[in-house]
């Protein structure tokens, strides 16, 4: 089924100048130079009209990709050229022609197809700016109204690709891009046929996690069989549990909203429906409002399903749930205003008295905030690594992902150590790092490690951006001062727990840090195994 845009321009920001890729795949460093007879070259006029500026790069697929300009309308123009041209160009100007025919904002323009036998090439819009997977790599996740907005940008354009039947067939954050004043766009749709509207649908929820995470939940392979292009397989899996089942946004980081996660999970979930693409960018539109503006309550407004016996409307399940918060709000103001009169005017023997606010049932006496505590559950540990600053041949480092996996069977070991516990006299000292993603409250952490007398304390720091080196190690553990409560604080056999966190301060990055080896049971040496760690918080 052919497609609705033409071959991407991807972004990479290299050194502060703005450079754009074709196929929305990455161009490798290690790829090598195209060299090609009758190469174009700065100056050269194509068809009369693109004057080659600078040559950008070569794409993962070997196409030159140029910046350019269109001497007649004097605008700034992507020039991607493929050699040689016919049958083997075919696909790249299909998916140009295709693009051509639908016209949105959020879509990349594309402007002119020229097949010439010896050579192809497409023209389309020059677009400053940097994909959502530069954006994301470069800044971290994004807050929730950004991800919304550019979710709506994104549904709304599929909306304009499928009204005229056709599919995208290739979204990922390496497609979306955003211009630097802001704008976001849709580039390089495919015209293989392999995809489906839904399958389009589905990676919404996907791009949405992506945004939320910074990390791709479709694992290596793209959507419903769609070969994995360069870039691509190289963004963060999704948190995943035991069974492999990801984990919602919520559970990664904090502050995303309960609607926003469900709505999420839901176009991710292969046993829900999603809704059609217009109806999605209505939602989507409906969400997209600026934070101080927002009255939805944090329960999700939009559900694929439907209870038995109701019209799965999503729109008209969210508008219901709008009339309601207004008609209850009005209400609760007409309650007020009656109880207030009541006191006004006064009764009995208490006529005298001056009229007393009372405080309401839900709210705690002293004036405190009536917002519940958020309850303490299990962290989502996003990543882990052992830190082993005084080695230079990194043979410990494996396996540190063990320690996360939900299960204690398996985890990750130090080698055994002979002469003492002290690491043979060879280290300070031996750790896991922990990145819970986001800052969060923590009530504990906890560790179960392979036999008892171990030692080691917990520490914190708020840098998590150090290279996996003996340097790197090194520099973390000495910014990594603080202590968290007393070494193996609460210490039960093979368990050691920490529970002397600050409850008015957040905390992402911790430390367990291991001071001394337990003796080995069943044989000489020194050696310890950390089976898994978990860590409690809200």
């Amino acid at each position: 089924m052919p497609s609705n845009t033409g071959p991407s321009i991807d972004t990479i920001t290299e050194g502060g100048r703005v450079t754009q890729v074709g196929e929305g795949q990455e161009a490798e460093e290690t790829s090598p130079a195209v060299v090609t007879f009758g190469a174009p070259s700065v100056g050269e006029l194509l068809a009369e009209r693109y004057e080659l500026v600078e040559h950008i790069n070569n794409d993962s697929a070997g196409r030159l990709v140029w910046r350019g300009v269109d001497v007649i309308l004097r605008r700034p123009v992507a020039v991607v050229l493929r050699y040689p041209g016919g049958d083997s160009a075919t696909e790249m100007l299909q998916a140009a022609v295709a693009a051509s025919r639908v016209i949105h904002p959020n879509l990349v323009g594309v402007y002119d197809a020229i097949d010439e036998d010896d050579r192809a090439y497409v023209v389309r819009e020059w677009v400053d700016g940097q994909s959502l997977r530069e954006m994301v790599a470069a800044d971290g996740p994004m807050d929730p109204t950004r991800a919304t907005a550019i979710g709506n940008a994104v549904a709304s354009a599929l909306a304009a690709v499928h009204a005229t039947g056709m599919v995208h067939g290739n979204l990922h954050p390496g497609t979306v891009m955003i211009s630097d004043d802001g704008r976001v766009v849709l580039a390089d749709a495919r015209t293989d046929g392999a995809d489906s509207q839904e399958s389009d649908l589905r990676a919404v929820g996907g791009v949405l996690y992506f945004a939320l995470t910074g990390h791709w939940p479709h694992g290596e392979a793209p959507l419903h069989g769609a070969t994995a292009g360069h870039g691509r397989a190289a963004l963060p899996d999704a948190v995943r549990d035991a069974g492999g089942a990801i984990a919602a946004p919520r559970q990664v980081r904090a502050g995303v909203p309960a609607y926003l996660d469900d709505l999420t999970m839901d176009l991710l979930d292969p046993e829900i429906a999603p809704p059609s693409s217009d109806v999605l960018a209505a939602e989507l539109s409906r969400l997209d409002i600026p934070a101080d503006e927002q009255f939805l309550e944090q329960a999700g407004p939009l559900r694929f399903t439907a209870d038995p016996g109701e019209e799965p409307s999503p729109l008209a399940a969210a508008g219901g749930r709008r009339v309601a918060m207004g008609i209850a709000g009005l209400l609760a103001v007409a309650l007020i205003g009656l109880l207030i009169g009541v006191n006004a005017l006064g009764g009995g023997d208490d006529g005298d008295k001056e009229p007393v606010a009372q405080p309401s049932s839900s709210a705690p006496a002293g004036g405190g905030s009536s917002e519940a505590a958020p309850p303490v559950r299990k962290l989502t540990i996003q990543d882990v690594r052992v830190i082993d600053p005084d080695s230079n041949d990194r043979a410990e480092v494996r396996d540190a992902e063990k320690v996360m996996d939900g299960s204690d069977d398996e985890g990750w070991e130090t080698q055994t150590y002979k002469n003492n516990g002290k690491f043979g006299g060879l280290k300070d000292g031996m750790g896991i790092w922990i990145d819970l993603g986001a800052p969060h409250t923590v009530k504990s952490l906890q560790a179960s490690l392979s036999s008892t007398d171990a030692s080691a304390e917990l520490r914190t720091g708020t840098n998590g951006d150090f290279p996996s080196t003996s340097k790197g190690d090194k520099d973390l553990v000495a910014a990594y001062p603080t202590v968290i409560g007393q070494p193996f604080e609460d210490y039960n056999g093979t368990t050691m727990t920490f529970d002397g966190f600050n409850p008015d301060k957040k905390y992402q990055y911790l430390l367990f840090w291991i001071t001394e080896l337990p003796k080995k049971d069943d044989g000489p040496g020194w050696k310890l195994g950390v089976q898994e760690i978990t860590v409690q918080g809200s």
